[in-house]
This record gives C-alpha cells, structure tokens and sequence, in this order.
C-alpha cells in the first residue's frame, strides 16, 4: 500500500497492577506517541489506542496483596497511570481498559467465532492444583526452576531471565505462591486455539517483512516459528476475568493472553462511541486503506507478529488488517541495572511528576529517554545524564537561543515583529540557515517514518544549533546601531526560525513547542488529536480541516507578519543542580553491585577527537556490557581533511555519518596525511557530547588502534559496501 489513507497506531496495554514506570513508557507508549504526533502534523489521518489491561493473573495477585478486590484495583491504577501519562504529554485519542463493557462483548464475540469455524478445540489437560488453596494454578501463581536456562525464580509459563515459553508442568520443583507448597497435578478442561493450522501462514507473513521489521523483531519472531507453533489454551480456571461463552464453562475465563490485543480493537469501538460515529470503527480495523503500527516492548512481540496477526487473519473475510509495522524496543535499564520495584530500583511516573511537578520537566523526561530510546539494544537512565541533558541541550541549546531572540526583541523591538528594509541584504548566513532548516526538516522526517527516534531527536537539536550559530554569526548587538537593517533581518530571521522550532520539537516537547507558539502568538501546533466530527449518514467521519493541513513540511515558511505583536517571554527550561541528582539517586534501594550510588559510578575521560585520549574506569578497570551499549558507533565518510595550525598532531576532518556532516578533531596528524584519508571510510564514536580543542568544536571521535611503540592505524571496514552511517555493533 503506497499511500495509506489514515494510520492506526496502539500501544502494548499496561497492566493496572501497579504505576507504569520508565521502562514501560521508553517501550511503548512514549515513541507511539512520538510518531502520532508527528503524523498529526503530517496531516496524516491517525488514531492512537491504548488502554489499561485488567484480567490476568497479575491483577489477582495484586489484589490479594493488598487484601481487596480486582475491581479495587484496576479502578485505582487505571486512573492513576491514565492520568500520569496525561502528565507526561502521551496524547491518545482514546484509553480504554478491558473490563469496559464493549471489551467482554468483543472477546466473546471473537470467541464465538472461532468455536463456530472449528478453530478452538475442547480437552482435557494436567494442571497444577493447591490443595490447600483448593484452586487450579494458573502460570503466574507457580514459580520454580526454568527448566531453559535454570533461573530459579521462573513463572509457570514463562522465564523472565531467558524469555523461554513453556508449558507450566515443566518447571521444575514448582512451588504455589498460594500456600506455598508443591503442588499437585490434575484434569481440567480447556479450549485450545488451533495455531499449528496457521504455521505455514505466519512464516509467510512474517517473511514479507523480512526487509521493513527491525532485527531483533524479525529474529524473536523466527526463532518462535522455528520451534513450531502448537494448540495453545485459550481459557483459564479463574473467576477474575471474562467468562467463555460456551456449554458447561462455570469458572473458565477468556485466556489474558487472547483477549488483551483485542483490546485496541474494543477500544476502537469505544472511541467512535464516544463521538457519536459508531460504525466509524470498522474504517480503522477493516479497510486496506489504513496502516497499523503497533508499539511494544520486546518481551511482547510474539503476541504481535504471530499471535494477534492469526487471529484477525481468520477473519480475513470481514477485511480485518494485519500489523504493517511493529516497532518493538528492547528494556531499559536503570543507572546500569534492570528495573526492579521489589528492591526499589525503579521510577515510576507519579513518583517523577511529584519531584518534578512542572510542564517543562514533563518535555525534559520525554526528551532524556527519547535521546536514550533503546531501539536496537537494551539502554540506560541514568540522573547523571538527564542533567547533563537538561543544562546543556535542552537549556543551553534550544532554551538560551529562544531566550536570547525574545529577550533582544522585547528591549529593542517593543515585543513586535521587526519589518524587513528593503535595503537589508541576505547573506551566506541566512542562506546557511535555510539550508540548514530545509534539510533539518526532511532528514528529521526521514528518522520518525524510520521509526529512529533518537536520530529525530538528535536531528531536531542540531537544527537548534544551527539557530544559535546564525544569531551569535549576525551579532545583532553590534548591528543594531552599526546596520539597523541587518539587525532587523537578523532578528525577523530568528523569530521565523524559532517558530519553524516550535514545529520540529513538537513531538517530543509539546509544552515547550506550545510555549514558544503563544510567545510567538501563531496558532498552536503540537501534534495532539483533533476531534472528530459528526457521523454522516453513511457512518464515516472525517477529522476538521486542521488535520489534513502538513504543519511539518510547512514549518520553514515565515509566518510572522511585519510589526505582528508577540507576548511576554517565558523561560523555557531551568537548569537542574546536583543536589537534585543526588536526591534521586538516594531514593533508589541498594544496587546489585553493593554501591551506595550507582549513577557515576563509570568515569570516561577525554576529549572528543583528542585521539585515543579515551579512558574508561569502573569496578577496577572493567566496564559492563550494558555501559559498553550505551556507545554508539557508525562508520563515517571522510569528505575534507587538513592540519590543523600550531598543532602537530591534530586533523580536522569534516565526515558523513549517513545522516549528517560532522567536524571531528583527531589526534592522527603524526600517522596519517589529509590527503589519504579524503574519501575513507572510518568509524567514529556519534554519541560523544561536543568538545573544545584548540578553539574549534570537535563532534565525535574517530576510532584507532596504536601498538608498543605508539603507532596508530584507524579502524576501518574490510570493505566499502556498508557505507556511511551503517552502525557498528
């Protein structure tokens, strides 16, 4: 499908167990809501579902805890978590939760339909049984041995060390988290879904994305199929969930694992309920005209590459579409170790929206785990970062250079738009800065339709860079007595790029992005959902104007009239002291390692390009797995190399690394000549924060090898064909 004509984006539901946290947010919901948004300013038709998952064992056991009720339970964490991702700027156009109503319908609906076309299968099985308790086991109340890897904490159907699936009865020395005891092994009927039917369908399915899925998704979902699919349970014994609707099924609910994904299409339902357009649902599920993204995490991609595609393909019939995209993360982990609420190793977002109570600490969160997003491998949080995010991106790049234009329009301005003379004269810096908006633009684009959301990010930073370099190049403190036309230009040049600005950060800084707006007095721009109009007669709807307008391709245009009035100016981001950091890290429990903090505790020292000035030191020398990932490496096309002048052993080399030019300064000037190295293909560390040498900005650093006696060789391809840009890993 070339041209979708709307786009379908969910989000993996949260169980209301508990207050969602970083991890999950990083994993699903922040970077749906990330290309919803920047689809909405596409002027793309888009619909965002998620909601709260509310059967399952882990709300039961939750509930028992505690001492009360399932429906105590998910009535308190649904609204607690809708309410805090509402905090956190994730802009659903709905979120429901499964025990609404229309869910249990569509579940036993769905159910229904595949007991009528042969598709589930009745019989006896063996099941874990607590006498004491006089109560079947369902997975989550057994725990024992992975009989995969030998994790000694493993669920009954699943290891949460290995990812392992397994039938319960093959954990070894299980023990009931119910009394606690061995249990016993019994009959009991179930319904089981025929997947092996479907195993030949689904390795076609998921072959024909062998070029657009990411890698890790595409090889979970390989490996399941490898091992064969095989009839799988689709009913529990359990009275907290939706009841089968079949004969002699007392006691037997929907299995959590079938129902939860029908779930974005009950809540569909819901949503066009909501707006008076009932019918309007079924143009979202069942029409070839939309494409579906779905958002997870990685321990949730069979359920959407194998499981949730067989179940609408049965009811192909009625149009129903597949996921053509499933972006799946993988975890992250915090200030170097997994999340972990038992021992207070986690933040949860209520806990993060108390200590930081402010919109622009709302944008500062979104921003710090956006530029972290673990896309291709498990990545970090850490405080140390998010301050050093906050203070010298958010507030020195993008904050100062907004600050800093208001602030000179206000004292020299009268807060208004300066007019243009005719006799101003643009020059290369106006020129460099278009060029740097028109390419910002579509580059940034190229990353969110790529689902490389930490490249967006990066991308929509260097346009502010470009921004601050045009206003300090100008100087229009010099020029506003010297050239008063030149300063006006300057300043109009400014206001229209900071609204350009406004666009391109909405994503993922949509309070920030507003702010700027109303200090600019434009419309507002930020990528939340339109709503929807009234019903036609034939039961299709369609969103109000604003919506089909493409915001995002239009944002280099200036906007700003001549002696338009602007409003009062309004920091945008405050910086955060160490004070602060060290709060934090105090609230976290005892790590794993037995350091009392954890954040800081790797030291890398050197500037970027100083070549191979680099040292790292942690736990004596060693650094881990997880700190090792948090460097990103790219190869990189040399495109202009020289001396650099008073120093004999630096180069200043500008290179390609696919996505952007950088300079980068390096220390190989005794090694090698600028001649040979135009043209090479190098690897460069990308991710380095910007470093000073000998007055110029040196971007990233270039990787070698030296021997005993100190000669250095660059690290380099075997070969050409990778290009630049390609990741190394």
């Amino acid at each position: 499908m070339q041209n979708p004509q709307r786009y379908l984006v969910t989000s993996a539901l949260p169980y209301a167990s508990g207050i969602t946290h970083f991890g999950n947010v990083v994993g699903s919901t922040l970077p749906a809501d990330l290309y919803a948004r920047y689809c909405r300013l596409r002027g793309r038709d888009t619909l965002y579902v998620c909601g709260s998952d509310e059967h399952g064992v882990a709300i039961t056991i939750a509930a028992e805890k505690e001492g009360i009720t399932p429906r105590e339970i998910i009535d308190r964490y649904h609204g607690l978590n809708k309410q805090a991702l509402a905090n956190a700027g994730i802009a659903f156009d709905v979120y429901d939760r499964t025990s609404n109503p229309v869910h249990y319908d569509t579940a036993q609906e769905f159910f229904r339909y595949w007991l009528g076309k042969g598709l589930l299968v009745e019989r006896e099985e063996d099941q874990f049984f607590d006498a004491d308790a006089n109560m079947f086991l369902p997975d989550r109340y057994v725990e024992g041995i992975c009989p995969n890897c030998g994790y000694d904490k493993a669920r009954g159907d699943q290891c949460d060390n290995c990812g392992a699936y397994y039938n319960q009865l093959d954990l070894k020395h299980p023990r009931s988290l119910v009394s606690g005891k061995a249990p016993i092994v019994r009959k009991t009927k179930h319904w089981y879904f025929k997947l092996d039917e479907f195993q030949k369908w689904t390795e076609q399915y998921v072959e024909s994305h062998a070029t657009d899925w990411k890698s890790n998704v595409l090889q979970q979902s390989r490996s399941w199929l490898k091992q064969g699919l095989a009839q799988r349970a689709a009913t529990r014994d359990m009275k907290w969930g939706i009841p089968v609707p079949a004969p002699d099924a007392d006691g037997k609910v929907i299995y959590v694992w079938f129902e939860a994904v029908l779930g974005y299409i009950s809540a569909t339902k819901q949503w066009a309920k909501d707006n008076g357009i009932d019918a309007a649902w079924q143009r979202w599920w069942c029409d070839a005209g939309t494409e579906y993204i779905a958002f997870l995490g990685k321990d949730n991609i069979v359920f959407h590459t194998i499981i949730f595609p067989i179940l609408l393909h049965t009811r192909e019939d009625e149009g129903y579409i597949l996921p053509k995209q499933v972006p799946a993360n993988e975890f992250m982990n915090l200030e170097g170790q997994k999340f972990s609420k038992s021992r207070n190793w986690a933040i949860d977002l209520v806990q993060y929206q108390q200590d930081f109570p402010e919109p622009q600490h709302s944008d500062v969160l979104r921003y710090v785990l956006t530029v972290n997003m673990p896309e291709s491998k498990d990545s970090d949080f850490t405080w140390k970062d998010f301050q050093a995010r906050t203070n010298n991106e958010l507030a020195a790049i993008l904050g100062n250079y907004i600050n800093r234009v208001m602030q000179f329009v206000q004292k020299n301005y009268d807060l208004c738009v300066p007019t243009i003379p005719a006799e101003a004269i643009r020059t290369e810096h106006e020129t460099a800065l278009a060029s740097a908006i028109e390419s910002g633009i579509a580059i940034i684009a190229d990353n969110y339709d790529a689902f490389r959301f930490r490249d967006a990010a990066t991308e929509t930073m260097n346009v502010a860079r470009a921004a601050n370099k045009y206003f300090n190049d100008k100087a229009p403190w010099k020029t506003l007595k010297a050239d008063p036309a030149d300063c006006a230009l300057t300043l109009n040049t400014c206001l229209q790029t900071a609204r350009t600005l406004s666009v391109l950060i909405a994503p993922i800084l949509p309070n920030a992005a507003e702010t700027i707006q109303r200090m600019l007095n434009v419309s507002v721009h930020t990528g939340a959902p339109f709503k929807p109009q009234t019903a036609d007669e034939s039961g299709t709807t369609d969103k109000p104007d604003a919506a089909s307008q493409n915001v995002w391709f239009a944002a280099a245009e200036a906007v700003l009239k001549a002696s338009a009035p602007l409003n009062e100016p309004h920091i945008l981001f405050t910086k955060i002291e160490d004070d602060v950091v060290e709060r934090q890290v105090a609230k976290l429990g005892p790590s794993e390692k037995g350091n009392a903090s954890a954040s800081g505790a790797a030291t890398i020292a050197g500037a970027a390009g100083a070549g191979g000035a680099a040292t790292v030191t942690v736990d004596g020398g060693r650094i881990s797995i997880d700190q090792f990932k948090n460097v990103q490496l790219r190869t990189a096309r040399v495109l202009e190399a020289e001396r650099v002048s008073k120093s004999e052993k630096l180069l200043k080399l500008k290179v390609d690394i696919g996505t952007e030019h950088r300079q980068i300064l390096a220390g190989i000037a005794k090694h090698y000549t600028p001649e040979e190295l135009i043209g090479r293909l190098v690897v460069v560390v990308s991710n380095l924060q910007p470093a000073k040498l000998m007055g110029m900005e040196s971007q990233g650093m270039v990787l070698a090898a030296s021997n005993a006696d100190g000669t250095l060789t660059l690290v380099t391809p075997m070969n050409d064909v990778v290009g630049a840009g390609a990741e190394v890993r």
